[in-house]
């Protein structure tokens, strides 16, 4: 893996993240309000990114490879929600990232 890839799987990660922040942010909202259609567009937006740049990786690299690396996700995803959103952290939820952080040093180092 190079550099290069190695930095846009984190962008693609990043970008997967914050859509998935301002997505639930935007749930939050009316519906009508000026918020919900910023923070709304604002996740459509980024997740639509993400998207691509992860089809682009798709041509250089194994699902297999690749995939791991989106469980991340969901410890920054949960990190971040605890932070931002004030969601609970429950034992359990810790539990289940640290073997998902395991699981993708385990893929990345074959």
């Amino acid at each position: 893996m190079t550099l290069f890839s190695a930095l846009l799987i984190f962008v693609a990660l990043i970008l997967f993240v914050g859509a998935q922040l301002f997505l639930k942010h935007a749930m939050e909202s009316d519906f009508r309000s000026a918020r919900f259609i910023k923070c709304f567009a604002i996740g459509l937006s980024t997740m639509t990114a993400s998207f691509f740049i992860t089809l682009g990786l798709l041509q250089h690299f194994d699902l297999s490879y690749l995939y791991p690396f989106q469980g991340l996700s969901v410890v920054i995803i949960s990190l971040l929600a605890a932070a931002i959103l004030r969601e609970k952290l429950t034992p359990r939820l810790f539990l289940g990232a640290a073997l998902i952080s395991t699981g993708v040093v385990l893929v990345s180092l074959s």
